[in-house]
């Protein structure tokens, strides 16, 4: 059964209307008025309830005010009942077959009866703000299945590829019932950085390219890797990725040392055939124990906790300031004076904030 809340037809008819659909300003947002309350949602979240499910990142991701007092509520009842599941980023560059390898991963773990929670974070489109790829419909087989759940997001305007919200989507679906949390990222820009920063273990996908790819492999993204897998190892490319699989092996022993009472690993995997899928599962399991028993498994934890306040600091600092009566009255001459290179950014910045910090200081 497909969870209908999560349906991407209210987004993909938004887009072709040329309306917002990003999350929390489509039409979805508007239906929550006068039906979900927060302790009641949770109720039926607790007990496993997939539409309520649904309706619960819907909520938690609507920008509108009295929809973003109902989210802290309902969060503040979920809470306690999360951080249980094991919670997986996987990135890697386009075309390397995140979503293919996500759903043979998760079939797998549902037939060792798991239950697993896929958070897709889309591109958006410039035009409508939505999701423009719709993990659902490229996960068709694991999204049809009971114990699992999708749902796709729009990146919007966040830094790093991951919506503002995933984390506290993240809570939502682990209080559900969902012991393993998959966190697929655009995998562009700083997206690495940022499911780095929010899960438990940081798993990057790479072409089976071998030696040739190695260069063009950023220290940096190794660095921050828990877990390497090459994909699409099967028919042609298998001895490829086998080779590759080498290739890196002996990079990561050289850019990555051992943290937490774990070293990097890297392996082959076959989303078609299968071949690889159970190491990838035995890795994450070796990792959690490793990392558990050194106390670095629980100190990430409160790490992402740290992290998540400051970013929530950041991203309403930013959105007070474009909001702001006297920043709006300026912004439009300074991006125009900048553009012309009559000032620096550094200069325009600096006078928006003063007006802010002005206004501020009135109030």
């Amino acid at each position: 059964m497909a969870d209908d809340p999560n349906d991407e037809a209210p987004r993909r008819k938004a887009a072709r209307q040329g309306r917002p659909a990003s999350s929390g300003t489509d039409s979805r947002a508007g239906a929550l008025e006068g039906r979900d309350d927060p302790t009641d949602l949770a109720r039926r979240v607790l007990a496993g309830d997939r539409r309520a499910l649904a309706r619960a990142i819907t909520l938690i991701e609507s920008v509108r005010d009295d929809h973003r007092a109902a989210a802290e509520t309902l969060l503040g009842l979920l809470l306690a009942k999360s951080g249980r599941s094991i919670r997986i980023g996987v990135s890697g560059a386009p075309g390397v077959g995140k979503s293919t390898f996500i759903e043979a991963f998760g079939l797998m773990l549902i037939e060792k009866g798991h239950r697993v929670g896929v958070l897709a974070v889309d591109p958006s489109s410039e035009r409508s703000g939505g999701s423009i790829l719709g993990d659902k419909t490229r996960m068709e087989k694991l999204s049809v299945v009971e114990s699992a759940f999708i749902r796709p997001s729009p990146a919007g305007g966040t830094l790093g590829g991951v919506a503002r919200r995933s984390r506290e989507a993240m809570i939502a679906v682990e209080a559900a019932g969902f012991d393993v949390v998959l966190i697929e990222t655009v995998g562009v820009g700083q997206s690495e950085t940022a499911v780095a920063r929010m899960t438990d273990l940081f798993m990057l996908l790479i072409q089976p390219g071998g030696g040739d790819d190695l260069q063009g492999l950023k220290r940096g993204i190794v660095e921050l890797a828990d877990l390497l897998v090459v994909t699409k190892a099967d028919g042609d490319l298998k001895a490829r990725a086998e080779r590759a699989v080498g290739d890196y092996g002996a990079a990561l022993h050289l850019l990555t040392a051992a943290e937490g009472g774990w070293t990097p690993r890297i392996m082959a995997a076959s989303a078609v055939t299968g071949e690889g899928m159970e190491a990838v599962w035995r890795a994450v399991g070796d990792f959690r124990a490793a990392a558990t028993a050194s106390g670095a498994f629980a100190e990430r934890r409160r790490r992402q906790g740290v992290d998540w306040m400051w970013d929530e600091v950041f991203e309403s600092l930013k959105a007070m300031l474009r909001a702001d009566p006297e920043v709006r009255a300026m912004l439009r001459a300074l991006e125009r004076q900048v553009t012309d290179g009559a000032i620096t950014p550094t200069d325009a910045a600096g006078r928006l904030l003063a007006a802010f910090m002005g206004a501020k200081s009135d109030t």
